[in-house]
């Protein structure tokens, strides 16, 4: 009883210190047990199908970044690889060929153009010529039938004088001498008048060769200008071999691009982890069939984790941004780790549900919302990585 009477006082004191404290601590803080732990969950799945090769790990596993995880069989994206790089080879030589044949097809365009006006120029000149040989044979061959006229009147006078100084010789009126220079005169002259006769046969056919050469330069007159209008399409054509070139170009590109496709889809036969975390949810097998898209495994981030706290709209009339907290984790009895308010949600947890409440329709019962609050560790509050996505936790902010 005398302990009683002596330990009483200083117990009660305690309990009112307690009581005390526990009211200004609450007093200044909001608590909910409305919270978990939440981290980066990378869900890794194949970019390309084919037959599960190789695992490389097992569930629970911890991994690195860039570290192998499953190994798709490659022979079908080898097979594609070496086929785009030949069609690339295939295009890069068409390409070539094309291009060099643009400056080829400029030059003889340009050559062509030149040679097909020289040719016009020439054919032209040559039907001048052959039109004035012409001019010249018909003149001598006018001067040739006048001097065979002349020639044959000459020989016909000649005949006469033969036939006359015949009876005159045979009368003894005319010395035999006369007689015979009549005769010699008379087959001169007929001599004369054949000459004349063949120099106008001879003209006739300078004539006639002179008109074939007159047809002759005017085909090739026509064949120049043929030659010079086919020449004006040069332009056209070398438009056409330019855009040939560029299409060769373009085949280039696609096969590049192809083969950039072809490599990379070679390089996802190699499924590796996208960040550090433990492996956890694999669903393949060895020797399993996969889609592209198809889910193989997830890695839990433990390096980054965070807390989201669904406080109630009430209580977020003092919460701020930057305020410190405490977590207590459920799973590790109640251990607490330093936090404080990261941000706060725009909206109510209501409004991000897959099926939001509707108040205008029906009998309308007010239900106090809850708004996430995000809450970050302190650095190095948990250097064991023992925090978890999914603990449930208590968080509570000191809002004073």
């Amino acid at each position: 009883m005398s302990a009683l009477r002596k330990w009483g006082p200083v117990a009660a004191i305690a309990v009112i210190c307690v009581v005390i404290a526990a009211y200004f601590f609450y007093a200044g803080s909001e608590s909910t047990d409305d919270a978990q732990v939440d981290g980066h969950i990378t869900q890794i799945a194949a970019r390309v199908g084919g037959t599960v090769r190789a695992i490389n790990v097992m569930d629970n596993q911890r991994v690195k970044k860039g570290d192998v995880l499953v190994q798709i069989a490659p022979d079908d994206y080898q097979i594609a690889v070496n086929r785009a790089e030949a069609d690339l080879a295939d295009a890069q030589a068409a390409a070539q060929v094309a291009e060099v044949g643009v400056p080829m097809a400029a030059t003889t365009t340009a050559s062509d153009t030149r040679s097909a006006g020289g040719g016009v120029e020439q054919a032209e000149a040559a039907v001048t010529m052959a039109e004035r040989d012409l001019e010249g044979s018909r003149a001598r061959l006018s001067a040739a039938q006048a001097h065979q006229r002349e020639k044959q009147a000459d020989a016909a006078r000649a005949a006469l004088d033969v036939e006359r100084f015949k009876a005159l010789v045979a009368k003894d009126e005319i010395s035999r001498q006369q007689f015979d220079n009549a005769v010699a005169a008379s087959d001169s002259a007929r001599a004369a008048a054949e000459a004349a006769a063949a120099d106008v046969t001879a003209a006739q056919h300078n004539v006639e060769m002179a008109a074939g050469r007159i047809t002759q330069a005017h085909a090739g007159a026509s064949q120049a200008q043929a030659a010079l209008a086919a020449t004006r399409t040069g332009p056209q054509q070398l438009t056409a071999t330019r855009a040939r070139a560029a299409a060769a170009a373009a085949q280039v590109q696609q096969a590049q691009a192809a083969l950039a496709q072809a490599k990379m889809n070679l390089d996802y036969t190699t499924v590796r982890a996208a960040a550090d975390g433990i492996v956890s949810k694999k669903s393949v097998e060895a020797g399993q069939v996969i889609q592209a898209g198809q889910p193989l495994l997830a890695i839990v981030q433990l390096e980054d984790v965070w807390v989201n706290a669904n406080y109630k709209e009430t209580q977020l009339r003092d919460i701020r941004v930057g305020q410190r907290a405490v977590v207590a984790v459920d799973a590790l009895g109640g251990r607490k780790f330093p936090a404080h308010v990261d941000s706060i949600a725009p909206a109510t947890g209501a409004k991000f549900s897959l099926l939001p409440a509707e108040n205008a329709t029906g009998n309308f019962v007010k239900v106090v919302q809850r708004v996430p609050v995000k809450l970050t560790f302190e650095p190095g509050a948990d250097p064991e990585h023992q925090l978890k996505p999914g603990l449930s936790v208590t968080a509570t902010v000191k809002t004073k």
